[in-house]
């Protein structure tokens, strides 16, 4: 296998990890801002705390429902990187 398979390779596992990552959080928190934002246009309220703080609750809750699946994940990853390294000396 060619050095650039292997950057390929391993920036196309990084990516889909980053993307693991990111889901558990970014999906629930873009569900919230749609409900906040089809709340404020059914009642016309424009408070800017309206939009942010349940957004901020949704983040936080997430991360400590999914944080040990999320923290796994990375060290899985990281791991699997550091394995590749003595193929990369040879």
């Amino acid at each position: 296998m060619s050095d650039a398979d292997l950057v390929v390779d391993a920036a196309s596992a990084m990516l889909w990890v980053l993307l693991e990552l990111a889901a558990p959080v970014v999906l629930p928190v873009l569900a919230a801002a749609l409900v906040v934002g089809l709340l404020q246009a059914a009642t016309s309220i424009s408070e800017s705390t309206l939009s942010f703080v349940p957004k901020l609750v949704v983040a936080i809750a997430s991360i400590a429902f999914f944080g040990a699946l999320m923290t796994r994940l990375l060290t899985d990853f990281t791991e699997a990187m550091y394995d590749r390294i003595p193929g990369l000396l040879q």
